[in-house]
């Protein structure tokens, strides 16, 4: 069964958000989802432990550079998908965890702070691709990003990856309140209130989009016939 790693060499780039959306929507369609939280911070966990994370929906929390490939080889056997939320630091579970991908989503906002540091963690999977002498698949996930603006400082960004010809992601994970929320009240985007949270429906396209390219990843697809990047 595939695994998913989220990576980045810092914390804040929207490692835990992007990994908290894939693995709701991929429950909310019927798919076993493992969850497995590296970070010390323990986000991810937090939010699988709250009321309204879905049943589907197993949880290993602490895993550590001794036992994370044990944890991902449990997880594969038990699960459809296994989404790893590594640390924000370059360190031997990270590397441990990167080996062991089929898709490794690397987290980027749209300054060039963000994308130095991504380009710091596509440098460490280059690395473990030679020491493991096969192509760790990657793309960079561009996050938190604003529907009615492009930033030039987003556009630059963008520009300086497709330039080096790194795959990215056509979505990206829009900044939604709806997303906001579910870390903050547990459960999924599609069962929160409307009278309390706005623009639901967009966050749950948003999610539903994002999922579905993460699929096509996997399968292969080339990023010529998936949708072009919006914001």
């Amino acid at each position: 069964m595939p695994t998913i790693v989220f990576a980045s060499s810092k914390g804040g780039a929207g490692k835990t958000t992007a990994a908290i959306v894939l693995a709701s929507e991929l429950a909310r369609q019927g798919t076993g989802v493992t969850l497995i939280d590296v970070d010390p911070n323990q986000h991810t966990a937090k939010w699988a432990l709250r009321a309204g994370c879905p049943s589907n929906i197993s949880l290993v929390q602490n895993a550590t550079e001794e036992s994370i490939i044990d944890d991902i080889e449990e997880a594969e056997a038990q699960s459809a998908f296994v989404l790893v939320d590594l640390e924000g630091a370059a360190s031997m579970a990270v590397a441990s965890a990167i080996s062991r991908a089929d898709l490794v989503i690397t987290l980027c906002q749209g300054s060039q702070d963000d994308a130095d540091e991504a380009a710091k963690t596509i440098k460490l999977i280059n690395r473990q691709s030679k020491v493991l002498q096969r192509p760790i698949p990657f793309s960079v996930l561009m996050t938190r990003t604003n529907p009615a603006i492009t930033p030039r400082t987003y556009r630059h960004v963008v520009g300086e990856f497709q330039a080096a010809g790194v795959d990215l992601f056509a979505c990206t994970l829009i900044d939604r309140e709806a997303f906001r929320a579910i870390r903050s009240f547990g459960g999924i985007v599609n069962d929160l209130d409307p009278k309390e949270v706005s623009g639901i429906g967009k966050a749950a396209a948003n999610a539903h989009e994002y999922a579905a390219e993460v699929i096509a990843k996997l399968r292969g697809v080339p990023s010529a016939e998936r949708k072009v990047a919006h914001v």
